[in-house]
């Protein structure tokens, strides 16, 4: 590995699988080289929250494992993401004065810095959060001075009043904190823990999307995300609780197989639009215990996971609606995610939706392709690009102690219990 070169590493700790990317990032120009990607069912994880952590260990390990073994580079370091239902969001605004002149009575109109800006984020988060929440991402959505809106970047100009509206992101500390143990146990640092959805987002969206207007819908397998973007930045994220898992277990309880076997068939056969499928194309289903063999057509099963489909996209328009944006997103929605996969669920979303509808893969990313543009690998590919939009970002991402930071912040209560 030469000087212009350095390891990306993604940890996507999805409901369904996690999955570990090996990147390698020029640091010449913006080219990004998929080395390796590995992944292992989810285990010891709902909603978002370590329920048993040796399973989670036991999965991010294997993941992990396959990576390094693709890639040919140990992981000793990773950014990590994050989802569930208990994940809020709001949206803010702070306010500062500009005042670089203390000994003059009049007002006068100073010019902006980097300091200011750090200044008036701050004012912004400062929220009375419940003590179980921490602000996980600050994003900025625009900047005002004075009478002046619409402002993207601020420093360098000249005013009195500063003000930032954001979008916060917040997550239960508990939640937060379990799943960064769980990695460092296994000797790797968090360089960074992020919101899923908004992983999706940093290699699918492009910047005339973000300005006009567009919606990003992550569908894995128990959760689905939406982001919003409008002027160039997110006006509403949120999860909701449902994701192509329940396609999957309603194809079981309909044919009485197992769930490996309807999501064998829901990849087979299933259409979200029961009109696009076949009424003649039939299949077998697998004779179990001496049973009756069985035959169902295409069209059938269809009709049972268009209506299922008809829900989550009802879920999600009004997630959309909740933005509370007046003018109409003209890029539409953009699907992704593994749940997104499913055989004509595009068209049956724009039907729904009354919008343009797209399959988002990744962008920006070279090397096993074939992989790369896989929907279901957006998030973790999204991580690799993780700190260089954090830079633009700063202070948006929630720090994330380091474990001997962490005992020695402990100690030093510890102490102070004494006085």
């Amino acid at each position: 590995m030469n000087s212009s070169q350095t390891i990306r590493v993604g940890l996507d700790i999805g409901s369904s699988f996690i999955t570990c990317a090996v990147a390698e990032k020029s640091n010449e120009s913006d080219g990004m080289k998929l080395l390796g990607i590995g992944r292992s069912p989810s285990a010891g994880l709902k909603n978002g929250s370590v329920i048993h952590r040796d399973k989670l260990m036991d999965s991010i390990e294997a993941a992990v494992k396959d990576a390094e073994l693709m890639s040919g580079h140990k992981v000793d370091r990773a950014v990590v993401s994050i989802s569930g239902e208990n994940i809020r969001s709001i949206n803010t605004q702070g306010a500062i004065a500009i005042q670089k002149n203390q000994h003059s009575s009049l007002p006068v109109e100073n010019e902006i810095t980097e300091h200011d800006v750090f200044r008036v984020m701050e004012m912004a988060r400062a929220l009375s959060l419940p003590s179980d929440r921490d602000i996980m991402h600050v994003l900025p959505q625009e900047y005002v001075i004075d009478t002046m809106d619409n402002i993207k970047d601020p420093v360098g100009m000249s005013g009195r009043r500063l003000e930032a509206k954001v979008h916060l992101i917040t997550v239960p500390s508990s939640a937060a904190k379990n799943l960064v143990n769980c990695t460092e146990e296994l000797g790797i640092q968090v360089d960074g823990l992020v919101f899923q959805g908004l992983a999706s987002c940093l290699t699918t969206l492009d910047s005339d999307e973000k300005e006009l207007g567009v919606a990003l819908v992550n569908i894995g397998g128990n959760t689905t995300e939406v982001v919003v973007y409008h002027n160039d930045g997110i006006r509403h994220s949120a999860v909701m609780g449902v994701g192509s898992n329940s396609i999957t277990n309603d194809i079981a309880v309909m044919l009485q197989v197992g769930i490996g076997e309807a999501e064998e068939i829901k990849k087979k056969y299933a259409s979200a639009k029961a009109s696009m499928s076949s009424t003649e194309l039939e299949f077998d289903l697998q004779v179990k215990n001496g049973g009756l063999a069985r035959q169902v057509s295409e069209h059938e099963l269809s009709r049972y996971v268009e209506a299922r489909a008809q829900e989550i996209l009802q879920w999600i328009a009004r997630e959309i609606h909740r933005a509370d944006i007046r003018e109409k997103l003209t890029y539409g929605v953009v699907l992704t995610g593994g749940g997104a996969q499913l055989r004509n669920l595009v068209p049956l979303a724009e039907e729904i939706l009354n919008m343009r509808v797209r399959l988002g893969i990744s962008k920006n990313i070279s090397g096993a392709v074939d992989v790369a543009s896989n929907p279901e690998h957006t998030s973790v590919i999204g991580l690799l690009h993780w700190m260089d939009v954090k830079k633009e970002l700063a202070p948006a991402a929630m720090p994330i102690k380091p474990t001997f930071e962490r005992a020695v912040s402990w100690l030093k209560s510890w102490i102070k219990g004494f006085y």
